[in-house]
């Protein structure tokens, strides 16, 4: 299955407004470079899936949200979320591996009355990533998906 990239993000501050870029360095130590939650262990890179966004929103009755309303990292189009800790996502040089699903915050209530809740099945809300390998990602990048090779 092969998806791609339609957005990218980041805040340079918890909580501040998110900044949507045409491209980003993604780097091991740092996630999407200038993003203040990149060094976070286990949650360096978040990735929305718009099938999930769109299907979410739908179900809350909400009008079509922007994504950067869920203030993940990466929108990708075409892929269904992974469910499940351990896929890898590739985009051009840059490897991502799944860590955990990214449960909806009371954000997402706030920016519409049952977002949250319609986020919660299937992974809706997106996957937490960390990053294997580094490198400059781009707003139409082709996104891949692999399971973690057997050890």
């Amino acid at each position: 299955m092969t998806g791609r990239v339609i957005g990218i993000a980041r805040t340079a501050e918890k909580m501040a407004p998110m900044e949507a870029l045409a491209r980003a360095c993604v780097s091991i130590e740092a996630g999407v470079d200038g993003d203040a939650r990149g060094r976070k262990p286990g949650r360096q890179v978040t990735v929305l899936f718009r099938e999930g966004w769109d299907a979410a929103c739908r179900d809350a009755g909400a009008p079509a949200l922007p994504w950067l309303t869920r203030r993940a990292n990466l929108y990708v189009e075409g892929l269904e979320p992974p469910q499940a800790v351990g896929v890898r996502l590739r985009i051009g040089e840059v490897v991502l591996e799944v860590t955990e699903e990214t449960r909806p915050c009371a954000l997402m209530e706030s920016a519409f009355a049952g977002l949250r809740a319609a986020m919660r099945p299937d992974w809706r809300g997106g996957v937490c990533c960390v990053v294997l390998e580094g490198g400059e990602i781009r707003a139409g990048d082709a996104v891949s998906v692999s399971r973690r090779p057997a050890a």
